[in-house]
């Protein structure tokens, strides 16, 4: 199966309290990827796994995306709900991506919940391969799945990104132990 990329994308970066992300997005200024900076490589990586071989264009974020981001960090939490997003994944990745994006701002749930919402509540690691596998994190809220216990899991981002985005939303977490 070829892969065929989007036309053309395009990268910018975006200060934010936790660091400099960067977005890639295609020429309607639909949002491809969302990560931190100091995870290219992962962006990489989900790019190539979802398009194939991409080239990155520099170019300034669209108002619809930088608006939105900066009116999220500002204490907003449904603002990444209206960004327009895109990705290449399987059927059964992007079951999982349109359930993440159901989970309100201020609310977790865990792996289990998500595999239940989605009608496969034994399919609970193939649920945390897909919550892995998002390349539009934050907009495609994969931070908001924690674990059974109520602990903080892993994050593409890093654990105290999860923290800090948690805790802006208003979510409860425990930190483990």
């Amino acid at each position: 199966m070829t892969k065929t990329p989007p036309e053309a994308l395009s990268i910018a970066s975006l200060s934010t309290p936790l660091g400099e992300a960067q977005i890639v997005f295609d020429g309607a200024g639909v949002l491809r990827a969302f990560d931190w900076t100091s995870h290219r490589d992962r962006m990489d990586r989900l790019l190539r796994r979802h398009y194939g071989p991409v080239m990155l264009s520099e170019a300034a974020a669209p108002d619809v995306l930088s608006d939105a981001f900066a009116a999220y960090f500002a204490g907003d939490g449904r603002a990444l709900a209206a960004v327009p997003w895109a990705t290449g994944g399987t059927p059964f990745q992007n079951r999982v991506w349109q359930a993440l994006c159901e989970i309100p701002a201020g609310v977790t749930w865990s792996y289990g919940q998500l595999a239940a919402h989605i009608g496969v509540p034994k399919a609970v690691r193939a649920v945390g391969l897909a919550n892995g596998s998002n390349p539009v994190g934050l907009v495609v809220p994969c931070h908001r799945v924690i674990g059974a216990n109520g602990t903080l899991t892993g994050y593409g981002g890093g654990l105290e990104r999860k923290r800090w985005l948690l805790a802006h939303e208003g979510a409860e977490f425990r930190l483990s132990s």
